[in-house]
């Protein structure tokens, strides 16, 4: 029995001079920090870390509020910047969850400003990467921004947009069933004004802070926007990735279950209309635009879009005449005007390809002739929808771009000439 206590005693003793240690290691860490050798911190921190599980709370916090502001140092210092905002990010969340627990908040609301900080930090490194067209890097760096502060639920979208960018469905996939799982619609409303310093214009998060802003004259020409509902492009996502995977029938109960818990979103069936025809089963697909259309028959962004649906089904003549119908229901509608244009000229490039292979028998020739003609009344046709479209917006380059490409090929000088003068 003697020896079974020396034993007990032994280990108990091991276990103190652990913990002995790991304070000796945070402080020697918070001195290291101090002299502006983070990276010193850090390494002393990673030798301590695998103690840590058996420390006290305050220990615990201590611990990761050194390193949340060691590794922080360093991204700063545009050390590894990406990889050190994560792992800061880490260990301030680790922080907050152990205080949180114990009931102690001794470093939370330092580490939160530190969190903002990051989070901010991560948003404008991933627009960074977006721009280079590194989507991987960009989507995970928004999750990790969302991870910061999961009431933020927009960086969960934009992240699961980004990992459509990058390709990496699976990623997005999980994402997007996270954001099904919040409910999440995106809805809502956005104030801006022009700052008078910069021209450029300000978000503001209410009408408030806004008006405020305009009243003490720092901004002028205030401008409300209203965000309208993301659902249906979720939804929509999921199911295309779904249906790329070959998993149709998830594909349709998920958009089915979307348009149980949210009746009223359009952008939900116009989804399922969108899955059917991807499926090729075009009896639901009219079944469900016959009901979209008695709903709302008056709705231009609902008809407009069906419009897209059918031009990308290859069904032209159902697209033109959702575009029209989109046009009279909202004479300004200028994305219809665009879309139809664009519609009409698609039919150049069959013809150009015919004209191309012809050679210079007399058959050839005539029928180089007639299609001369349909290439001419294409042009001709379009001219009407691209001078409203430049009407309603001029400075939209791409339009007046096409115009101008129109009367030059119907050799219409004088209407060339005075749009060119224009621009």
């Amino acid at each position: 029995t003697m020896k079974s206590k020396y034993v007990l005693l032994a280990s108990v003793l091991l276990i103190s001079v652990a913990t002995f240690a790991q304070k000796d290691q945070i402080k020697a860490a918070e001195k290291a920090l101090k002299g502006g050798k983070s990276q010193e911190a850090v390494t002393i921190l990673a030798e301590a870390e695998s103690l840590i599980a058996n420390a006290s709370d305050a220990e615990k916090a201590q611990f990761f509020f050194v390193k949340g502001n060691a590794l922080l140092d360093l991204a700063n210092k545009k050390v590894s910047t990406d990889t050190n905002l994560s792992l800061a990010a880490k260990a301030y969340q680790d922080l907050i969850d152990v205080e949180k627990a114990s009931g102690k908040g001794k470093y939370s609301a330092q580490a939160a400003a530190s969190v903002t900080d990051i989070k901010f930090k991560l948003i404008n490194a991933a627009i960074a990467d977006s721009k280079i067209d590194k989507h991987s890097e960009s989507a995970k760096k928004l999750y990790d921004a969302y991870l910061l502060d999961k009431k933020d639920t927009i960086n969960l979208y934009y992240a699961a947009s980004t990992y459509v960018n990058a390709k990496e469905y699976d990623k997005a996939l999980e994402l997007y069933d996270n954001l099904k799982k919040l409910n999440y619609s995106g809805k809502g409303t956005s104030y801006f004004a022009i700052n008078k310093l910069t021209n450029a214009e300000d978000f503001f998060n209410t009408a408030k802070e806004r008006d405020l802003s305009v009243k003490i004259g720092t901004h002028e020409k205030p401008r409300t926007e209203m965000v309208p509902s993301k659902r249906g492009e979720i939804y929509k996502n999921m199911a295309l990735i779904l249906v790329e995977k070959g998993r149709t029938e998830e594909a349709k109960k998920a958009i089915s279950e979307a348009r149980m818990a949210n009746p009223d979103d359009t952008s939900l069936v116009l989804t399922e209309a969108n899955l059917y025809l991807e499926t090729k089963d075009f009896e639901t697909y009219k079944k469900l635009i016959g009901e979209i259309l008695a709903k709302n028959p008056n709705d231009a962004d609902l008809t407009f879009n069906l419009g897209v649906i059918s031009g990308n089904a290859g069904n032209k003549v159902d697209a033109e005449k959702y575009y029209l119908r989109a046009m009279e229901i909202k004479p300004d509608y200028i994305n219809a005007y665009i879309n139809l244009a664009a519609l009409k000229l698609d039919g150049e490039k069959v013809i150009i390809d015919e004209m191309n292979k012809l050679g210079t028998s007399t058959k050839d020739m005539k029928r180089y002739d007639e299609l001369k003609v349909k290439r001419e009344n294409i042009f001709k046709s379009v001219i009407p929808f691209l001078k409203k479209g430049y009407e309603l917006d001029p400075a939209n380059v791409d339009v007046a771009k096409t115009l101008l490409n129109v009367y030059s090929a119907l050799e219409m000088t004088a209407e060339y000439k005075a749009l060119k003068a224009k621009m």
